[in-house]
C-alpha cells in the first residue's frame, strides 16, 4: 500500500513552512520607515523583532545593530511577546515533525495514525503561533513608537508593511493547513477511505499440496508384450529395437567386402601382372 496522500501533503507543507517562518523571525523588515525627517531621503530603516537596520539605496550599504539607538521601539509590548511566540512556534513545528515521522508509512506496511495525529495536531498549533503576533504587528503597525517616529512628530513618515510579515503569514497558514490535514487522519470512518486507502479484501492463504512420491515400473527385455497393446509388434522387430543397428550394418558391409574380394582372387587367379605392363 502507499503512503496517504494527507501524509505527504502534511509532511511536506510542514517544512515549507519552518523555512519561512525561520525567515520570518530572524529577518529585520516586519515594517519599514521611510522618508524620515532630519536624515538622508534615500534612507529606508528596516525593523524587526530582534535588530533594526539602517538602508541608504543610493550607495547601497546597510547599517545594522541598531537596537540601542531605538529602545523606544523594543520596549513596546509587542515586540517581546512576538520574539517568544515565534520561536515557540519553530520549536512545536520541529517536534510537531518529529512525532508524526515515525507514523507516516514510507517503510511499514500501514502508518501509525495516532503518531501523525498527534505531531499534525502539534504542527497546527505552531501555525496559530505564528499567525497570532504577524496579525497583531500588522493591526498596530502604524502606532508603535519608535525614535524614528518620535522625532518626525511634525510630518508622518511612510510606514510600510515589511516582507517579513508576507513570509510569516504564509508559513504559519501552510503549518496550519498541513497539521489540520494530518490531524483528521485520525477519523477511522468509512473503511480507511477517508484517509487515502483503499480498502483489500481478506484473503485467506491455503497451504500448498505436496507432490507425492510415485513408485516406477520396469520391465525386463526379454518379456514379451502384453497383449492388450493396441501396437502391431512382433519378437523379432523388438529384439532389433534392443540391438545396435550400427553395429550390425558395419558387420554385414564387411562381410560383403570379404565375399568381393573372394570374387575378385578367382577371376584374377591366372593373371601374373610385371611392373611394366602399366607403362604399355
Amino acid at each position: 500500500m502507499r503512503t496517504p496522500g494527507i501524509l505527504i501533503f502534511g509532511m511536506v507543507m510542514a517544512p515549507c513552512g519552518w523555512v519561512l517562518d525561520l525567515t520570518s523571525t530572524v529577518a529585520t523588515n516586519w515594517r519599514t520607515v521611510n522618508n524620515v525627517p532630519g536624515y538622508s531621503t534615500d534612507m529606508v530603516v528596516g525593523q524587526g523583532i530582534w535588530d533594526s537596520c539602517l538602508t541608504y539605496s543610493s550607495t547601497r550599504t546597510q547599517t545594522c545593530n541598531q537596537q540601542g539607538n531605538d529602545q523606544i521601539y523594543f520596549k513596546n509590548q509587542i515586540i517581546p511577546i512576538a520574539q517568544g511566540m515565534m520561536v515557540a512556534s519553530l520549536i512545536v513545528t520541529a517536534l510537531g515533525l518529529v512525532v508524526a515521522t515515525p507514523g507516516v508509512r514510507c517503510w511499514r506496511e500501514k502508518p501509525r495514525w495516532i503518531l501523525a495525529a498527534l505531531g499534525g495536531l502539534l504542527i497546527f498549533c505552531s501555525g496559530v503561533l505564528t499567525i497570532i503576533p504577524i496579525a497583531w504587528y500588522t493591526h498596530i503597525l502604524t502606532s508603535i513608537n519608535s525614535t524614528m517616529v518620535i522625532r518626525s512628530s511634525t510630518t508622518t513618515p511612510d510606514i510600510r508593511v515589511g516582507y517579513c510579515i508576507i513570509l510569516g503569514y504564509i508559513g504559519g497558514i501552510m503549518e496550519v493547513l498541513g497539521g489540520f490535514v494530518m490531524f483528521i487522519g485520525i477519523c477511522s470512518c468509512c473503511g480507511g477511505r477517508n484517509r487515502g486507502e483503499k480498502p483489500q479484501p481478506k484473503t485467506t492463504e491455503r497451504p500448498v499440496p505436496r507432490p507425492t512420491a510415485q513408485t516406477r515400473s520396469y520391465r525386463p527385455r526379454n518379456e514379451s508384450p502384453s497383449n492388450s497393446s493396441s501396437v502391431p509388434y512382433s519378437q523379432k522387430s523388438l529384439d532389433d529395437d534392443l540391438d545396435f543397428p550400427r553395429a550390425k550394418t558395419r558387420e554385414r558391409d564387411r562381410g560383403r567386402g570379404t565375399d568381393r574380394g573372394r570374387d575378385l582372387a578367382s577371376v584374377n587367379a591366372s593373371y601374373t601382372g610385371r611392373p611394366y605392363d602399366a607403362d604399355l
